[in-house]
């Protein structure tokens, strides 16, 4: 799979400058990214990115999406809120290829305090380059 032709992403200030970070390498790679925000460092709620991104799959203007925040639960909790949303919290680019490939996720929570740009990043495409396996797993996703 190539990487999605446009994409969301969001983050609190924990997560923010990862975010510019993860942005700038998929503008890189030609992708179209939607940045819902924060754009500071200055403290902000997690929850106002998270909803904003997520109501950009809801409304199909993308397929998937980028979270992050400092432990990446709180954007996790809250984008999960919506119906069409399976956001996963990732730590280890394993978690992010099963994300994939067993649970159809669509966005990606990643959690600043506790992984390295690098790690994220390599996550971020893994994430977007990884194709559900449907199959056995099919059943288990409509059940969500």
């Amino acid at each position: 799979m190539n990487f999605p032709s446009k994409i969301v992403i969001g983050s609190d200030h924990a997560g923010v400058e990862y975010k510019t970070v993860i942005k700038q390498y998929l503008e890189k790679n030609k992708v179209e990214v939607i940045d819902v925000g924060t754009h500071s460092t200055d403290s902000c709620d997690y929850p106002d990115y998270a909803h904003a991104a997520a109501k950009e799959i809801e409304n199909a203007t993308v397929d998937f999406g980028i979270l992050i925040c400092g432990s990446a639960n709180g954007v996790a909790i809250t984008a999960n809120k919506h119906q069409q949303i399976r956001a996963a919290l990732c730590w280890q680019n394993e978690i992010a290829v099963l994300a994939r490939q067993h649970n159809n996720a669509n966005m990606i929570c990643l959690p600043a305090r506790f992984v390295t740009i690098d790690e994220a990043q390599e996550m971020v495409h893994t994430f977007l380059t990884t194709d559900f396996e449907g199959g056995r797993h099919q059943k288990r996703v409509e059940k969500i």
